[in-house]
């Protein structure tokens, strides 16, 4: 289905207007419904390594399709790219989760912490400079890292001031994040094989410490625990 899914959305990037959308709704909207069908299936064998996933609707990881334009010079009305976020709380979640991206050639999946506000921002960079040695052990691990390569996202060009005078820490790049996110990339390959659903959650396995070490400080920000 993945397939149908990327096709789909060849014809969309090259189309990207209301009418072409409109005649085919009913083809986007028998893809959403499967999407939904396997998202709900990746959420219940992520569950079976991450408990706190227990329970969390499809409905609530989902993207929409339709891009807000309010602010944006690009115009065009609809994402060219089917997306969840599966973490408690959703798509809207502040805590590390695990995401998946469809899109024609640039299918990937992810995770970690997105854009957090400035102050759960603070408080992650001192908890990598508190707990580097583990931070780095859980990034370096061979299997995480052959998943996740790479880390996304914007870094600060200097160290925080909170760091200034850190000039002899290890890893400076790591304080300089704006984002805590990794990042792999997968060929339409991947999705095409009979368990892609599978082989996903086992990807996404190998980014529990790394999500857990996040939210444990999540948690303290939030002021919860679970």
């Amino acid at each position: 289905m993945v397939k149908e899914i990327i096709y789909y959305l060849e014809g969309l990037q090259k189309n990207n207007n209301r009418p072409w959308f409109q005649e085919h709704k009913d083809e986007y909207d028998k893809l959403r419904a499967q999407f939904e069908k396997d998202i709900y299936e990746l959420i219940q064998r992520i569950s079976l390594f991450d408990p706190e996933i227990v329970g969390i609707e499809p409905k609530d990881c989902i993207y929409r399709i339709y891009r807000d334009i309010r602010f944006s010079p690009d115009k065009t009305p609809y994402k060219n790219y089917f997306s969840a976020y599966i973490a408690l709380g959703g798509r809207k979640s502040e805590r590390a989760g695990y995401y998946i991206h469809l899109q024609p050639e640039n299918c990937i999946l992810s995770g970690g912490v997105w854009c957090p506000p400035t102050p759960l921002l603070k408080m992650l960079r001192q908890a990598v400079f508190d707990h580097i040695e583990e931070f780095i052990e859980i990034l370096e691990e061979p299997s995480f890292k052959m998943a996740f390569p790479e880390m996304q996202g914007e870094v600060l060009q200097r160290l925080p001031q909170a760091f200034i005078h850190e000039k002899n820490f290890p890893h400076p790049d790591l304080l300089k994040r704006k984002d805590y996110v990794v990042i792999g990339s997968k060929p339409l390959s991947f999705f095409e094989q009979p368990d892609w659903i599978k082989a996903t959650a086992t990807e996404f396995e190998k980014m529990l410490p790394f999500n857990r070490f996040l939210n444990y400080t999540v948690d303290e920000y939030l002021g919860k625990t679970y």
